[in-house]
């Protein structure tokens, strides 16, 4: 049945009540801050390590994690999880050799980072780019995804969804990246905690229905059995799903230059990193790197778990649109249905925490981008921090509006975790290559230890 019971709203309410406390004590305690364009956008030398760590995660998990993700399991199985594997080896890569470089030269944006190294036009170029990638693809994915789950598990309907999620997004970011960062250590103990009783009703339900009682560790080896083919990590060229993921050729050539572009170059990511000093950045990658490994235990299982319940003839309603088509991004939602109440709400406050973290550390980096590489450069050179942080705040409310108005053209989509890699892997290789020849030193100056620039933030030179 697809609403809440008393019980799961007591249990959000809590959740909701909770983070607006927390984030309105953040927010007061930081709002004496003399640098406050420096603090809304990086919250520089504010976030110790664990939190780093913790807003990285909480950011990049969403809803495509949870229900995208979940979809791809039930569709291709465990492969599906090279994508956050290989995010955690890159992770360390980023820690241990991008970072520092980053620190070393001040560098608040990455179309900074090209301004440094080539020319404006070029940073123009890639911020334009980036701005694009966030609003239409991450920002509206996001979206659509948080909604259709909600609306799945509740009796709220999808556009009222849309616009929930974007004001609470909208308000969380507003108060800057101190409360994301800060508010994101809450979100992730959410989220793992819900993943996890949403993957453990998975493999109790499987092994209860299969005859063999409630017991998680039977419906582990259930999925081995049951589904032997959804535990391939490299597909083949017979492979059906071949074309979907590219066997060995992802992990060592495309996948790789898609998660350092991600991770390395990416300012919704590095963004967190960027206002700390070089031994908390790295603690708190390092820490993002473990948590990342957890994410297909509470994402891909469930989904494959779904498969082989499908299989054996349960669900067949609620794993099909209306046209009587299949659809793999049904299998979280309908695995939360089953959640009994109570539970149901701390997996659907754990879904709302992952969206809501998503949309505000991406609509955090969309007002970055803007304000200091657009705004500052091209409408107000001499712009104060108070006009920076009001365009910053517009910027937020203006590309979540647009992304809420696109999110509904996505219902199209099977898998949307697969249109997310897709449409951003477009753009990967042209950022490495970017972020290849600026490090490189074959033209102009290498990028180290500059003097005499000014930062993009009107209030420090270095």
């Amino acid at each position: 049945m697809n609403t809440l019971q008393t019980a799961d709203y007591i249990v959000f309410f809590i959740y909701f009540i909770l983070i607006a406390a927390y984030g309105i004590y953040i927010y007061r305690k930081k709002k004496n801050s003399s640098d406050k364009a420096k603090d809304f956008f990086l919250a520089e030398g504010s976030l110790t390590w664990w939190a780093i760590g913790a807003s990285l995660i909480a950011s990049n998990i969403s809803a495509e994690h949870f229900i995208g993700m979940s979809g791809s399991g039930f569709a291709l199985g465990l492969a599906i999880s090279t994508y956050e594997w290989m995010s955690a080896a890159t992770l360390i890569i980023v820690a241990v050799f991008i970072i520092p470089m980053y620190l070393r030269n001040k560098i608040y944006t990455m179309p900074q980072f090209l301004a440094r190294r080539y020319s404006n036009t070029v940073s123009t170029i890639m911020a334009v780019i980036w701005l694009l990638v966030y609003v239409f693809v991450n920002l509206t994915s996001i979206i659509y995804l948080g909604a259709l789950a909600i609306s799945s598990i509740s009796s709220i309907g999808f556009e009222y969804c849309i616009a929930g999620l974007s004001i609470f997004a909208i308000v969380v970011t507003l108060g800057g990246m101190k409360v994301i960062g800060y508010t994101d250590i809450f979100q992730v103990l959410v989220l793992i905690t819900g993943g996890l009783v949403t993957t453990y009703l998975a493999l109790t339900l499987l092994s209860e229905q299969l005859g063999f009682g409630k017991d998680v560790l039977k419906g582990l080896s259930l999925l081995r059995k049951e589904a032997p083919e959804h535990f391939h990590m490299i597909f083949d060229k017979t492979n059906p799903h071949y074309k979907e993921l590219p066997g060995m050729s992802v992990l060592i050539g495309g996948m790789l230059i898609n998660n350092l572009a991600y991770w390395g170059c990416n300012q919704y990511i590095v963004q967190r990193a960027l206002g700390a000093d070089l031994k908390t950045a790295r603690k708190g990658i390092l820490f993002a790197a473990f948590l990342k490994m957890l994410v297909p235990v509470i994402a891909v299982l469930p989904g494959i778990a779904m498969y082989v319940m499908h299989n054996n003839g349960m669900f067949q309603k609620e794993m099909v649109d209306a046209a009587g088509v299949v659809k793999p991004d049904h299998a979280y939602p309908t695995l939360m249905n089953l959640l009994p109440a109570g539970l149901k709400g701390v997996a659907f406050a754990a879904l709302t925490a992952a969206i809501v973290a998503s949309l505000a550390g991406k609509a955090n980096s969309i007002s970055t981008i803007f304000s200091l590489d657009i705004y500052k450069k091209y409408f107000n050179k001499d712009a104060s921090e108070k006009s920076l942080l009001i365009t910053g705040r517009w910027a937020v409310i203006i590309s979540m509006f647009i992304a809420a108005v696109v999110a509904p053209a996505l219902k199209s989509l099977d898998q949307a975790y697969q249109f997310i890699q897709e449409y951003v892997g477009f753009f990967s290789p042209v950022c490495w290559q970017y972020f290849y020849w600026a490090c490189s030193g074959k033209k102009q100056q290498p990028v180290l230890h500059w003097q005499g620039h000014c930062s993009p933030f009107p209030f420090r030179q270095y």
